[in-house]
């Protein structure tokens, strides 16, 4: 199955719309290579290289927070977002025996990405390439190409290469773990109660929108395999929106930032059903105490009572999938008030797909 290109629609934020809306599929032609993920998770495992350490930028960046833990939770692996500035910057000549670098890039041109890799594998590291051009220089920096198989991506803020990178890193990991079949059903579960939600969604969003055009800053939380969520949706409000947005985990707003709410200072919650709701709760509940105004969304939202507006999504098979249906509401909420507010979410002033300086 190939996927194809976004048919867009009529006015501002429409390649993007288009591409939230077509997550659903790319879920699926992702799981089409299913086999090549469970060959390269063996391969890692026979390499005993069972540290993960991953590279991105931007939305790459942000699904690597989701990777920390579907190796910690699944294979039981030490998995980090490294730092890419010590080895291709520093020159910092780390041991990587033992390791599996995995190098995300949805063009697989991304400079200093590349150079890492490259480096990294000549540190005794097993590398992978992440990529939706398994044709690109990282991919032949790479011992190992894993194709993100998101398809064409015409809008600048990235949609369907972010949800696909949370199902790959995650589909990774439980092959690692000799679970892929499972998960792989579980995302193929997934991309459905997606695509039955996403109309609903886009008109709550849309509604949500109006209420918020003259918003300018703007807290998100989550907490755990959702924090990954929390960076993603503040990306998008700061890029497509020009929302001064900061993400926070529930516990790291009690820390200080909490000082800063007050009525005119909304905070966007994610609540799932797993370990961490209760943080996410208390921290709800800090939210409405200074009299900020809280945006409840995720399979748990019915949880943070007092919300002023509520974005649920459906649960999914199990909660490390979680995040490919709670980052959806916020693709919408940005595709909406970018409209809203008069701005091309398509193509965000200064912002380029691909990361060329070093």
């Amino acid at each position: 199955m190939s996927l194809p290109e976004p048919a867009g629609l009529d006015g501002p934020g429409s390649d993007f719309l288009a591409e939230i809306h077509g997550q659903p599929m790319a879920l699926r032609v992702l799981l089409e290579h299913e086999s090549e993920y469970s060959r390269v998770a063996a391969a890692a495992r026979d390499r005993g290289a069972i540290t993960v350490r991953m590279v991105g930028h931007g939305s790459s960046d942000n699904a690597s927070s989701y990777g920390v833990y579907a190796f910690g939770l699944l294979p039981r692996w030490t998995a980090l977002r490294d730092s890419i500035t010590l080895t291709a910057y520093y020159d910092a000549g780390l041991d990587m025996r033992g390791c599996t670098v995995i190098g995300l890039s949805q063009s697989g041109r991304t400079r200093d990405v590349v150079d890492y890799v490259a480096r990294a594998r000549s540190a005794g590291a097993f590398t992978v390439a992440l990529t939706n051009d398994v044709g690109s220089d990282l991919a032949g920096a790479s011992e190992a190409v894993l194709p993100l198989a998101a398809g064409p991506e015409r809008s600048v803020a990235a949609s369907k290469t972010y949800l696909n990178q949370i199902a790959a890193l995650g589909l990774f990991a439980a092959s690692a773990a000799t679970e892929g079949r499972r998960f792989a059903e579980g995302i193929r579960a997934t991309a459905d109660l997606l695509e039955g939600a996403l109309p609903v969604l886009e008109e709550q969003a849309r509604v949500v929108a109006l209420s918020f055009a003259s918003v300018g800053r703007m807290f998100v939380v989550g907490r755990g395999i959702e924090f990954a969520t929390a960076r993603e949706i503040a990306l998008k409000l700061l890029e497509t929106c020009r929302v001064a947005a900061e993400p926070l985990t529930a516990t790291a707003l009690a820390h200080g930032p909490v000082a800063a709410l007050d009525p005119l200072f909304p905070v966007w919650t994610i609540a799932s059903d797993d370990q961490t709701l209760p943080a996410v709760v208390e921290a709800a509940e800090r939210v409405r105490a200074a009299g900020a105004t809280l945006v409840a969304s995720g399979d748990a939202a019915a949880s943070l009572p007092g919300a002023a507006y509520a974005l649920p999504v459906p649960r999914p098979p199990e909660p490390l999938l979680s995040p490919l249906l709670s980052v959806v509401p916020g693709q919408l909420f940005a595709s909406a008030l970018a409209r809203a507010r008069g701005l091309d979410a398509d193509r965000p002033v200064g912002l380029s797909k691909v990361t060329l300086a070093r």
